[in-house]
């Protein structure tokens, strides 16, 4: 039976969804009992979890978090799966809402899934024509546009610094301001007829994806939901459970090796009475792991992705 070109694309969507990245390594990592509580806040595609389901049985059980309505496609049909339409900064709420007290490992892919880059409707890529709307969750209210239209400039230039790490934040957000003035900026299209001309032409794809990548992080609030989760986290977990992140930017993964290595977000080392450092967890991977190179040939959005992994200690483990 012949499938049709939108079968066919449907397919190739799903496809592109549901790859994993750095699949064995962060499962492996999470060191999974068949009996054992667990957490992927990072449902997505469901790839990791699939993955994480195989390897549970009786009295094991897995909470999936993914605010996007579109993860709800992936839901995998087992028994030992709860899947939790939410944010995963409420990670503590519902662990208690499900009578969970603590977990043995938890897990955050923090990437922005292919299929939502490759959804022109959605507004994370330059690439395609379309609203300039940049939402996870479809029923949150700000949008990309909301931002550009309404931020005085100096909100606006200190996103572009902070988030997209942009030398000529300063301009950009003069340039913007001023379009706006004479034109309400609704759609890509326009965005980049506005911005577009800031960028040198060898570098434009690299600033421009800088440019979109603080807009979405602040339309998200992406930095403040992984520094609650992060902290949700290190509460949730049992003494000799794991937590498996993987980054893929320098502003996250900063903070997550904080997180990691000092139990905060600035990496301030708290040190005890005797002057013993006191931190909640212990490095199970000093050096990042980062994908070979077939993976990356297999996924190219891999090619940024860093995975870090921590041990909580116990209370002696602390003194």
């Amino acid at each position: 039976m012949k499938m049709t070109n939108d079968e066919r694309l449907k397919m190739k969507e799903e496809q592109t969804y549901h790859i994993p990245v750095l699949l064995m390594p962060s499962v492996d990592g999470m060191n999974i009992r068949p009996d054992g509580t667990y957490v992927d806040v990072t449902f997505g595609g469901g790839g990791h979890s699939k993955e994480i389901l195989s390897r549970l049985g009786d009295g094991g059980r897995l909470l999936g978090f993914d605010q996007d309505e579109d993860a709800e496609r992936n839901i995998v049909n087992d028994p030992h799966f709860i899947f939790v339409r939410s944010n995963f900064r409420y990670l503590h709420n519902f662990l208690r809402y499900h009578g969970i007290g603590q977990v043995d490992a938890i897990l955050a892919d923090l990437g922005v899934s292919s299929h939502h880059f490759d959804d022109s409707e959605r507004g994370f890529s330059f690439r395609f024509e379309g609203a300039l709307d940049m939402r996870m969750n479809k029923r949150a209210g700000t949008t990309a546009a909301d931002i550009v239209n309404a931020y005085d400039e100096e909100r606006l230039a200190d996103i572009f610094y902070l988030y997209g790490e942009l030398k000529n934040s300063r301009k950009l957000a003069s340039v913007i301001v001023k379009a706006r003035a004479l034109q309400k900026i609704s759609t890509i299209g326009e965005f980049l007829d506005i911005v577009k001309p800031l960028f040198g032409r060898e570098r434009e794809k690299k600033e421009l994806a800088k440019v979109f990548q603080a807009l979405r992080i602040e339309v998200n609030q992406e930095m403040e939901a992984l520094k609650e989760m992060l902290y949700a986290a290190t509460e949730a977990l049992k003494p000799g459970g794991r937590l498996a992140v993987i980054t893929y930017h320098s502003l996250e993964d900063r903070i997550v090796k904080n997180v990691m290595k000092t139990g905060n977000i600035e990496g301030k080392a708290e040190k005890d009475f005797y002057g013993n450092v006191r931190a909640p967890f212990r490095l199970v991977n000093n050096k990042v792991i980062v994908p070979d190179e077939s993976e990356i040939e297999r996924n190219p959005r891999s090619r940024s992705a860093k995975l870090r992994i921590a041990e909580k200690v116990g209370s002696e483990g602390r003194d």
